[in-house]
């Protein structure tokens, strides 16, 4: 009996020296997107974690559990168990005033909703591949649950590579004879008309506005590739019809261009819409692939922010590498020129007018947007295979759209931009 209350003893003295658990995340982490869905699963299960802004990557920290360890273990990510000193050893570097690190506390796993259309094939989208492979849980929504209001359930809302200018991604001149492009514009027309509206394009502002609306209230919005210009130039053009008559069976307002309403967009302004229906391209937003030129020069560089006085941009841009490699997409990168002056720019392509990802706020909401498709998969094409995230487990590409889905979840009080 002595001798089980002393292995007893022994293990809950173990149990209190191993007061937290590290999950760290610079390159020595074996899979840093499992971690992410780690450390959102522990605070849906009602745990709180610490985000340690620059050090170690942008490492995690929660309480210690053998549970938790055991998780850690199966999932193959890497973590380190902290003595009670270690933990404040650790807490009193990162909150040192010559030190350009930060805690920012975690407290409630967002509700997620990721828009996808009936026909939407997995594997086109890099969101909902890193939150499958994260084992992150979100719900699927489209047109009518957002028309009638469903948004209101979630925190946080990514965009699939969606047109919202109702142009069907402008595929026309490629693709018009395709069956997947006759599919999606039949299950689109349908949705139009069930829903009361005369045509596709005032369809799709309707839901740009009721998103919006919805950041407005306080929601993140989350959006890559198309989803991003195509969403702005939406918010733009409520007024106007730009899309031509294979589009929208009428023909576009030739004075469109004197129409749009900049005010109403939330990144950018002072851009060009491209009237041409054969053209595949939406406006002078985006960077053209031979603007960026052969693949092995494509690179793009993360700001670095104060942790203390920038927690939000700092925890967007949380990664093992500031300079990554490009991606291409409908969207790939935006033009400096036209991004409002209020967005933040979160990753740059150095030296010139290419942006990779932009911030900003509107109400009391924010919007993060990504150029480019896939980011380990440099031009991905239309009926290209699903891209294999188990090879990919350190993606600092990746890594930049999960950032994302754990920003919300911090403390309210923390951020200060």
């Amino acid at each position: 009996m002595k001798k089980l209350l002393a292995i007893l003893l022994l293990l809950s003295g173990l149990v209190l020296a191993q007061s937290k658990i590290l999950i760290y995340m610079d390159l020595q982490q074996t899979d840093h997107l499992k971690a992410y869905g780690i450390t959102f699963n522990a605070l849906q299960s009602g745990s709180t974690a610490d985000w340690l802004l620059n050090y170690r990557g942008g490492s995690f920290m929660l309480d210690y559990s053998n549970e938790l360890a055991l998780k850690c273990r199966i999932k193959g990510v890497s973590f380190q168990p902290l003595s009670q000193q270690e933990v404040v050893q650790i807490y009193a570097l990162v909150q040192s005033e010559d030190q350009n690190m930060d805690v920012v506390r975690l407290e409630k796993a967002p509700n997620i909703a990721v828009y996808v259309p009936p026909n939407f094939k997995p594997w086109d989208d890099a969101v909902t591949l890193a939150l499958d492979y994260a084992e992150v849980k979100y719900d699927k929504i489209w047109i009518e649950e957002i028309l009638r209001g469903d948004l209101e359930k979630y925190d946080w809302l990514h965009l699939h590579h969606e047109d919202f200018t109702g142009q069907y991604g402008k595929f026309y001149a490629s693709f018009s004879e395709a069956s997947w492009y006759v599919e999606q514009q039949v299950v689109y027309e349908k949705e139009a008309k069930k829903l009361g509206f005369k045509k596709v394009s005032d369809m799709e502002k309707a839901v740009a506005a009721t998103m919006k609306n919805y950041v407005g209230q306080g929601g993140f919005l989350f959006a890559m590739c198309s989803a991003t210009d195509s969403y702005d130039i939406s918010l733009s053009t409520q007024n106007v019809d730009i899309a031509d008559r294979m589009y929208d069976g009428d023909p576009p307002d030739l004075n469109a261009q004197d129409k749009v309403d900049f005010a109403q967009t939330f990144a950018f302004e002072n851009f060009k819409i491209e009237m041409n229906p054969l053209v595949y391209e939406y406006s002078d937003i985006d960077i053209a692939p031979l603007e960026i030129g052969p693949e092995q020069n494509d690179f793009f560089t993360l700001f670095d922010f104060s942790a203390k006085y920038d927690p939000v941009p700092t925890m967007l841009t949380q990664n093992h590498l500031n300079v990554i490699h490009g991606f291409m997409g409908q969207t790939s990168m935006f033009r400096r020129k036209v991004i409002k002056n209020s967005v933040i720019i979160l990753g740059e392509r150095a030296g010139t007018d290419q942006v990779k990802y932009i911030h900003g706020s509107f109400g009391r909401g924010t919007f993060t947007f990504y150029g480019g498709h896939d980011p380990e998969d440099y031009q991905h094409a239309v009926g290209d295979p699903p891209t294999d995230l188990t090879l990919f487990k350190n993606s600092p590409g990746y890594r930049l759209i999960l950032n994302n889905i754990l920003f919300p979840a911090a403390k309210k009080k923390e951020q200060k931009t």
